[in-house]
């Protein structure tokens, strides 16, 4: 039994007025929730699906145009735009009314029917047959969620898309090295066929990078934070440092403050012109939850020893501002 389509809004938990940036919190929110690799198991197919359906919704609705017309035709945007587009193109006018008198007229049945029957009645008033009216395919729109490793090297990703009459499309796209996130790449002729011989429509991927437990990506660089005890930070000391090609060592100079940045070149993501982004590494200072005697001896030792008081520009700040 055919299952109705969940609207996109209620997928992302959101309302129409929602703005662009909550649109993409909410959508961030659940595809860390939804990802099928932090559900192993049973749960991982079910998980699969919704992570199908979030990103399918949030690639209609970030989208200011796409936005407008799934506002405007629910469901059925797609065919309206195949539909428009084959008015264009063809040179047709669109009959009074436009696309909602004609999905009413033709609704419960399929759409290559649908259209055969349109522009067959419009190719027989010029004294042609459909099968000689060429038809271009609808372009088709996919999101492509890509882990940050993904990104050095490229990568193939095999789709399964449906037309404008919703027909399954299966096709494998190779991904390139340097691709950006948020880019919208255009792989021609692979959209919907074409009917009575035209050409087929265009394929568009837009590209997104998936949430990464250690690293935040800002461009082509990323930035991982670093938790180092209070002896590391004052004394100085060289750690193993995560990047997405392996561990590397980095000296921690003497004296460092929590929130200091250390920037290690050339370990972020590449660009298409093969430069790569730095990894920039935050230094935090951070304390034991728990301490030994000794160590609560050494820090009754620190505590009784004269320091400037570090607060103290605050409060000049706050009274003099």
């Amino acid at each position: 039994m055919p299952t109705t389509p969940r609207d996109y809004y209620d997928i992302l938990g959101i309302e129409k007025t929602t703005s662009a940036d909550d649109l993409k919190k909410a959508y961030r929110r659940l595809a860390r929730k939804y990802h099928p690799d932090l559900h192993p198991g049973e749960k991982k197919a079910e998980m699969e699906q919704k992570f199908k359906e979030l990103n399918e919704a949030y690639e209609v609705l970030r989208d200011e145009a796409s936005r407008k017309k799934y506002d405007q035709y629910g469901m059925q945007w797609k065919e309206a735009e195949a539909y428009q587009r084959a008015q264009r193109e063809s040179g047709n006018q669109e009959p009074q009314g436009g696309w909602e008198t004609f999905y009413r007229q033709g609704e419960g049945q399929n759409f290559d029917d649908i259209f055969s029957d349109l522009f067959g009645r419009q190719a027989n008033k010029e004294g042609a047959s459909f099968r000689g009216f060429a038809m271009p395919g609808a372009d088709l729109e996919a999101a492509v969620q890509l882990p940050l490793r993904d990104f050095l090297s490229g990568t193939t990703r095999r789709l399964e898309l449906a037309d404008a009459t919703g027909k399954p499309h299966i096709i494998d796209i190779r991904i390139p090295q340097g691709v950006k996130d948020g880019e919208r790449l255009r792989v021609k002729g692979k959209g919907a066929p074409g009917r009575g011989g035209g050409p087929s429509g265009d394929l568009y991927l837009r590209i997104h990078a998936l949430p990464h437990p250690v690293f935040q990506k800002e461009g082509i660089h990323l930035s991982v934070t670093l938790p180092l005890w209070p002896w590391e930070a004052a004394l100085g000391t060289e750690v193993e440092v995560p990047t997405l090609t392996g561990p590397v060592r980095l000296k921690i100079p003497p004296k460092s403050q929590s929130k200091q940045k250390m920037r290690l070149r050339g370990k972020g993501l590449p660009s298409r012109g093969g430069k790569h982004g730095d990894q920039i590494v935050i230094l935090d200072i951070t304390l034991p939850t728990e301490m030994t005697n000794q160590e609560q001896e050494l820090y009754e030792q620190l505590k009784t020893i004269d320091h400037p008081n570090p607060r103290a520009h605050l409060i000049k700040e706050a009274t003099h501002a």
